[in-house]
């Protein structure tokens, strides 16, 4: 009988944690694929680098969404219960909630499992190669990748070049127009033609224009210069790709550890609560759950949110705490899930007591069930 309950009660919460997680993950890619393809039509990012970065970013997108759908998953499996009156039934017939726990806590446990992985290894990992790639994606784009009829932003956004038409190497141009800074003064360069002339690896080189003119002056005033030219060699001197990570996100937890700097070991901590966060969570969602047949499904939703929103952003206000050591090191973060952890055994006796948490009590239903 008891194996029963559990497997049903596993099979309810992993089916709606798997559907509110794929919502969840929808919810946020397509947002992130949105601004990448904004940057890819701008010409900051090659088109073949989108898909990759938006795979990196999900991991990250993971860490956070795996803890909350797994809360509201527990939540929905558990009110549809309490809705159609079947753990009132279960209740009754000497069901303790320590047995409700049984299951939950194994889905938890391997799911915190795989977070901790997530958390300690992967994230640092993708966030570097997804650094990697914006930086080497940016700087091919800067190098000329140009395209026939469209307006070429530098990486500065200072400067802007055009090209009717462009060969399929890229190498010649046609109808150029060019408008960028020269010090304090404005260059605006026409030109029939073009000739991109590499020289190595790295993209450097000249654009050669052919038969064109170029206006020098200040916008607003009236001593612009007029040069007509036969042919005009611009540099093309682009930045150099820096491979290092941004910042302490993107660090190996092994070198976290080896790092004394208060936002080392911020991250380290945060890092750390990820995993505790879906045990701690996935105990709330027991005792929060709890509702009588009238208030339907979703009675406890709405607290359920609130809830967790309260919780990540005292996460958040403890980690800018321990950056400016507000809170000693010994302290950091923890004090919030230690919260977390009174408030769900407070509610637990409130609903329970000690002896009915553990013990099943055959025939007694508790008001409100």
């Amino acid at each position: 009988m008891t194996r029963i309950i559990d497997r049903y009660l596993v099979r309810e919460t992993v089916l709606t944690w798997a559907a509110v997680t794929v919502i969840l993950m929808l919810i946020l890619l397509s947002n992130r694929f949105a601004l990448l393809l904004g940057d890819a039509a701008a010409g900051q990012l090659p088109q073949d680098t989108v898909f990759e970065l938006l795979g990196l970013a999900s991991v990250s997108y993971f860490i956070v969404v795996i803890p909350v759908a797994l809360f509201l998953g527990v939540m929905l499996a558990l009110g549809r219960l309490y809705r159609d009156n079947e753990m009132t039934t279960l209740l009754a017939c000497g069901v303790s909630p320590g047995q409700v726990y049984r299951p939950l806590m194994v889905i938890a446990l391997i799911l915190a499992v795989i977070l901790a992985g997530l958390s300690l290894e992967v994230a640092p990992w993708a966030a570097r190669l997804s650094t990697i790639i914006k930086t080497y994606g940016r700087h091919n784009a800067q190098l000329g990748s140009f395209e026939s009829g469209r307006f070429k932003v530098d990486q500065n956004g200072r400067g802007v070049l055009y090209a009717a038409a462009v060969s399929r190497d890229g190498h010649e141009l046609q109808n150029v127009f060019m408008e960028g800074p020269n010090g304090e003064r404005q260059d605006v360069i026409s030109a029939s033609s073009g000739t991109r002339q590499v020289s190595g690896d790295s993209g450097a080189g000249m654009l050669v224009l052919h038969d064109g003119y170029r206006y020098d002056g200040t916008p607003g005033q009236a001593d612009f210069r007029i040069v007509q030219f036969a042919e005009h060699g611009i540099r093309i001197s682009p930045a150099e790709p820096s491979l290092g990570p941004e910042g302490y996100a993107a660090m190996p937890t092994r070198r976290l550890l080896n790092d004394s700097d208060i936002a080392a070991v911020s991250e380290f901590q945060w890092r750390l609560s990820v995993p505790l966060s879906a045990l701690l969570l996935t105990l709330l969602a027991v005792p929060l759950a709890r509702t009588s047949p009238r208030q339907g499904r979703y009675g406890k939703l709405f607290a359920a949110i609130l809830a967790y929103l309260i919780y990540s952003n005292l996460v958040g206000i403890a980690r800018v705490w321990l950056e400016r050591n507000i809170l000693p090191r010994s302290i950091g973060i923890w004090w919030v899930p230690v919260l977390l952890l009174l408030a769900t055994l407070v509610l637990l006796y409130q609903q329970y007591g000690w002896r009915g948490l553990f013990f099943p009590q055959r025939g007694v239903v508790h008001a409100g069930d």
